[in-house]
C-alpha cells in the first residue's frame, strides 16, 4: 500500500506509530538544519519533518529538491509538534520522516493551490485538474456527491426505481436547440442528444414501473450565463396514477430532507402561489420571498394628473426599500443610471421619498400633491423611512425591470442571506405562449403538458387563456424544479400538437412512437425534474453552478483544458458522409 492513514487522519492518539502517508507538497519550509514540508491530500494536510541531527544527510538533500506538487510517499513517526497549530485538524502532531521517496515531479504550477489562489478564472479552467486540488473546489464536488446520494436514499426509500435513458434519440422540437450526432451507419441520418428524458420517462409509465428516476446528463445548445452550461444534470422523476398534490407533497419531502441532512435546516412551510400572482407582485415566476419589496400597482392613483409618462404607460408600479429614505441624491440619481442600462432597459425611475414626519417628497413633486403621495406610500406598504421607487411602461417589460431592481436592492441591503432557505411551488402556469414576432403559440413548458382539465375546450376559442396543470419549485429566487400532470391519451395530444402548429403528418413523424403507445392504456401521469447543478450550488450558498462542475464549460461552450469542441479530421468526415461548407 502506498499509504497506512491519509493526510488529515493523524491525532494525538498516532503519537509513537510509524505511519505512511502520500500526497502532493502543498509548501515546503526549509530552515538550513531543519525542513518543514506540508503533505496534502483529499483528506486534509500532515505537517512533516526533516531533522539534520536525526535524518541521514542524503535524505536532507532529498527533502531540499522537493518543489510544489512533487508526489511523494514517506515512512515515518508520529511525535507531538513543539508549535501546534489549532486551526488544523492534524496539528498537534507531525511526522519525523524515515524514509522519503518522490513518486512523481512536478513543474511550478501556474497558479497557487490554495484556497486563495492567483490564478484568474481563464487559467485555472484551463488546467482544472489542479484547480480541483484546491479546497473550495474540492470539497463543492464532495458537496455535490452527499446531495447526490441523499437524493437516491430519500427517492429509493419512496419506492422510485432508478432507470436509465438513452443518449442517442432522435430530434424532435422542445423549444431549445438539439446537440445533433451524425450516424456513419445511417448515411445522411443523425441522432440528437437529450434535452430532457420527457419521451422515455413517459413510456416508463406506460411500460408499468410507476415511480422513475435517475440522475441523468441533458444537453441544450444554448447561450450560456452563469448558471447554465450546454451539458447539465437533472434529477429526473416520473409517477403513474398521480395528481398535482400527489407530485407536490412527495417532492417538498425531498427538499426538506435535503435541507435537513445537507444543510441541517428544518423548513416547513412551502407556500404556494399562483403564476399570475408571482408575475404581479414580484415580476417574475421564481420570486425570492426572503424579503418583502412586493411590487404596488399605481395606475389607479398615479394616472389623474397631467404626467403623460404614467399617463401613457400600460403598467405604472412601485416598491418601497426598507430605509431608502437615507439614500443620497448622487445615490439614486446612480439608481436610475443602473435602472437605463441596456440590461434593464427602462428609460427612466420616478422616486418618492417618505420623511419620518409623515411627509412625503418626491422627483415629480409638480404634478403631484402631498395626498397623492400618501396614496403610493399606502398602495406600496411603504413606511417612514423608506424610499418608493417607481417604474411604468409595457407590462411586461417594466413588471421584469422592477424584478430586476429590486433583486439588486436586495443584495445591496443585504437581504439575500445564502444561508436562509425560503421555498415556495408556483402553480397554474399558462399553457401556451404567444410569439408575437410569428404570430404562433408554443409550449411553455413543454408539448406533452396537460391544460387544466375544464380548460380543454379553451384550446380552440381562446388557447392563451388555457392553464397549464404545471407547477415549479423556487427557491431562494431560483427556480430549482419543474414539471406538470402530462397528456396520457391520444387524441388531447393529437389536439395539443395542432395548437403548437405541427400538422397531423409532423405529428406523426415527430411522435408517433408517443401517441402510438397512448394507445396501449397509458396510466394518468407526471412528475419533475430538478436541476441538480443549481440545485446544489443554492445548497451550498452559491449562486453560480461551475464550481459544482468537474469540468465546466466557459461562456462560449468550450472547454479549454481539452479544447473542445474541435475540427476533426477530413477521414472522419468521409466516413460519416460528411462535408463542411463553413459559411463566412
Amino acid at each position: 500500500m502506498y499509504r497506512s492513514h491519509s493526510c488529515g487522519e493523524l491525532r494525538d492518539s498516532h503519537i509513537n506509530t510509524e505511519v505512511t502517508l502520500a500526497g502532493w507538497v502543498q509548501k515546503s519550509r526549509d530552515k538550513g538544519f531543519m525542513i518543514w514540508v506540508d503533505l496534502r491530500d483529499r483528506y486534509g494536510i500532515t505537517q512533516l519533518m526533516f531533522d539534520e541531527e536525526r535524518t541521514p544527510k542524503e535524505m536532507m538533500e532529498k527533502a531540499k529538491s522537493l518543489g510544489r506538487e512533487f508526489v511523494i510517499q514517506v515512512t515515518g513517526k508520529v511525535i507531538e509538534r513543539e508549535s501546534k497549530n489549532s486551526k488544523m485538524p492534524t496539528g498537534n502532531v507531525e511526522v519525523l520522516v524515515s524514509k522519503l521517496e518522490i513518486l512523481n515531479e512536478s513543474v511550478t504550477p501556474p497558479f497557487t493551490i490554495e484556497d486563495k489562489t492567483d490564478g484568474g478564472e481563464d487559467v485555472r479552467m484551463k488546467y482544472r485538474y489542479l484547480d480541483i486540488r484546491r479546497n473550495p473546489v474540492k470539497e463543492s464536488l464532495i458537496f455535490r456527491h452527499k446531495v447526490s446520494m441523499e437524493v437516491r436514499k430519500y427517492l429509493s426509500d419512496q419506492e422510485f426505481i432508478e432507470v436509465e435513458t438513452p443518449y442517442l434519440i432522435k430530434s424532435t422540437p422542445e423549444g431549445a436547440r438539439d446537440f445533433v450526432v451524425p450516424s456513419r451507419m445511417n448515411e445522411g441520418q443523425f441522432y440528437a442528444l437529450p434535452q430532457s428524458p420527457q419521451t422515455f420517462k413517459q413510456l416508463l409509465m406506460v411500460g408499468g414501473m410507476d415511480k422513475y428516476f435517475q440522475i441523468v446528463k441533458c444537453f441544450r445548445d444554448e447561450d450560456l450565463r452563469a448558471d447554465r452550461q450546454p451539458e447539465f444534470t437533472q434529477i429526473d422523476c416520473e409517477m403513474a396514477f398521480v395528481e398535482q398534490e400527489d407530485i407536490l407533497n412527495i417532492f417538498e419531502g425531498l427538499t426538506r430532507h435535503l435541507l435537513k441532512e445537507v444543510n441541517g435546516v428544518e423548513v416547513e412551510k412551502f407556500p404556494r402561489m399562483l403564476y399570475d400572482d408571482a408575475m404581479r407582485l414580484y415580476g417574475n415566476d421564481k420570486p425570492d420571498i426572503r424579503f418583502g419589496m412586493e411590487f404596488g400597482e399605481l395606475n389607479s392613483v398615479a394616472q389623474h394628473k397631467d404626467f403623460g409618462v404614467f399617463n401613457n404607460a400600460e403598467l405604472v408600479v412601485g416598491i418601497a426599500v426598507p430605509g431608502g429614505n437615507s439614500y443620497t441624491r448622487k445615490e439614486i440619481d446612480k439608481l436610475i443610471d443602473w435602472v437605463r442600462r441596456p440590461q434593464v432597459g427602462a428609460l427612466g425611475m420616478v422616486y418618492c421619498r417618505v420623511n419620518e414626519d409623515g411627509t412625503f417628497k418626491s422627483s415629480v413633486d409638480k404634478f403631484y400633491d402631498q395626498e397623492d403621495l400618501a396614496k403610493w406610500a399606502e398602495t406600496t406598504s411603504a413606511k417612514p423611512g423608506d424610499l418608493i421607487c417607481i417604474l411604468s411602461g409595457e407590462t411586461n417589460k417594466v413588471r421584469a425591470q422592477l424584478s430586476a431592481l429590486r433583486m439588486e436592492l436586495a443584495e445591496r441591503l443585504g437581504l439575500r442571506d445564502p444561508k436562509v432557505f425560503a421555498p415556495l411551488w408556483v402553480i397554474d402556469f399558462p399553457l401556451l405562449e404567444l410569439d408575437e414576432e410569428t404570430g404562433h403559440y408554443h409550449a411553455m413548458h413543454h408539448p406533452f403538458t396537460s391544460p387544466k382539465p375544464r380548460q380543454i375546450e379553451l384550446l380552440d376559442t381562446d388557447p392563451g387563456a388555457v392553464k397549464a396543470n404545471a407547477y415549479d419549485l423556487v427557491l431562494n429566487g431560483n427556480e430549482i424544479g419543474g414539471g406538470s400532470i402530462r397528456i396520457h391519451d391520444k387524441a388531447t395530444q393529437a389536439t395539443m400538437l395542432k395548437h403548437l402548429g405541427f400538422s397531423e403528418k409532423d405529428a406523426k413523424a415527430q411522435f408517433g412512437f408517443l401517441m402510438d403507445a397512448f394507445e396501449y392504456g397509458a396510466p394518468p401521469h407526471g412528475g419533475l425534474a430538478f436541476g441538480l447543478d443549481r440545485l446544489v450550488a443554492i445548497l451550498g450558498g452559491q449562486e453560480t453552478i461551475r464550481d459544482f462542475i468537474a469540468f465546466p464549460k466557459n461562456n462560449s461552450g468550450r472547454d479549454v483544458m481539452i479544447d473542445a469542441p474541435a475540427f476533426i479530421d477530413d477521414e472522419q468526415l468521409k466516413e460519416l458522409n460528411l462535408k463542411l461548407d463553413i459559411q463566412e
